[in-house]
């Protein structure tokens, strides 16, 4: 998503040279965040692919696809690729991504799943269509929270295994995450918190049967997902002169060194209106922050404006459409402004230290994106309440 929206920034800002794309996978360039909702639960799974820009052909991009970037000189943004070949040019843009972290010793272990590209999806599809007895989704984060909800809306038996005590517990506030618990038990998963996973039992035909956890339980499994997290693909750019450090280090505008630039999952920028450096795993920050370092690239550095978004992003989980904005924590306060928690619409804000720091809402997506705004603002906390009350 990244790297084709970075491509059409360029084209529409006039760049008529060469346009190289690099990537590893076979398939046309196609958008992630249905795999875990439509692509499980549709008749038709292919109904739920979709290109990442309608208009890919009228780009003019030079495809390498099925190839892989091995090693980058940032002095002479010489790119080698896995099968020798060189790609010598005027400016890079790194948008590659990051890899699903996989538990130790399962990589060959037959109905275990990470989520992270379409053919991970088909393979995940294939083993749901099989009837599976129970599903164990090991982590509660978005994608495996997601997966659930597509997992019990096809009727199959799931329980979800978290090592900490709520759902999403690293970036909600209490209140939140026992929301997202609630809505969970309440279509039927089974929840597993404040546990942590032993191992992954095989059957004698090399299938996971079962799911041993840290307290002595065990969970019998016929597939199971892990959703732990992911790591930026950086490991190809050690030695390239870049810093990488949980990511490609940028500036503020997306710049990482001379002539190249990185956006989306694997870029690790100071944003100038948090005041913090981050890096984000979200449609929206892929599409966004693509579009802005490719018009980075083609910038003068005296006209390069920086990237200063407020982070969001939106989860479809049973019936409801869960959205977040801004940068929030488990430490941060939560005040009601709309509805109540047992409410199929709400809208709750999120604030510390005096300042107007998120916004959750549910299946209130107008009202989230007119307090995005307030915190792009810089609105303060006790403003926030006021203008709720108003």
């Amino acid at each position: 998503m990244a790297g084709v929206r970075a491509a059409q920034a360029m084209r529409r800002a006039g760049f008529d040279g060469v346009i190289t794309v690099v990537g590893d996978e076979t398939h046309t360039p196609y958008d992630r965040p249905p795999l875990s909702k439509a692509f499980l639960v549709a008749d038709d799974p292919s109904t739920a692919v979709r290109p990442v820009v309608p208009d890919l052909d009228s780009l003019g991009l030079e495809w390498r696809r099925g190839r892989s970037a091995v090693s980058l000189d940032a002095a002479t943004l010489a790119v080698t690729l896995d099968d020798g070949e060189v790609l010598a040019a005027d400016g890079v843009v790194l948008a590659c991504g990051a890899t699903a972290r996989r538990l130790p010793g399962t990589e060959d272990l037959a109905g275990v799943h990470v989520l992270r590209t379409l053919d991970d999806a088909i393979g995940l599809r294939a083993d749901l269509d099989a009837s599976p007895r129970r599903v164990v989704v090991i982590g509660a984060g978005f994608i495996g929270a997601e997966v659930a909800a597509s997992c019990r809306t096809r009727g199959l038996d799931v329980t979800v295994v978290e090592a900490l005590s709520l759902p999403l517990g690293r970036v909600l506030p209490p209140d939140l995450g026992r929301w997202c618990a609630d809505l969970h038990r309440a279509h039927g998963t089974e929840l597993r918190l404040g546990v942590g996973v032993d191992g992954l039992d095989a059957d004698g035909s090399g299938r996971v049967h079962a799911v041993r956890l840290a307290d002595g339980t065990v969970i019998a499994a016929d597939v199971v997902v892990v959703g732990i997290g992911v790591i930026p693909n950086t490991q190809w750019l050690d030695g390239s002169g870049l810093t990488i450090d949980n990511g490609v280090v940028c500036d503020a505008t997306t710049l990482a060194a001379p002539g190249i630039v990185a956006a989306g999952d694997v870029a690790r920028w100071r944003n100038p209106l948090f005041g913090e450096s981050m890096r984000l795993e979200h449609w929206e920050n892929a599409v966004d922050m693509g579009v802005h370092a490719g018009t980075r690239l083609l910038a003068a550095d005296g006209d390069a404006e920086e990237f200063a978004p407020v982070p969001w992003f939106w989860s479809d989980q049973y019936d409801r459409k869960i959205q977040l904005a801004g940068r929030c924590d488990a430490g941060d306060s939560v005040e009601l402004i709309e509805g109540t928690f047992d409410d199929a619409r709400f809208v709750a804000l999120i604030g510390r230290a005096e300042r107007l720091k998120g916004v959750f809402g549910v299946n209130r997506p107008a009202v989230v994106n007119r307090w995005r705004q307030h915190i792009a603002d810089g609105i303060s906390w006790d403003d926030a309440l006021q203008l709720s009350s108003g």
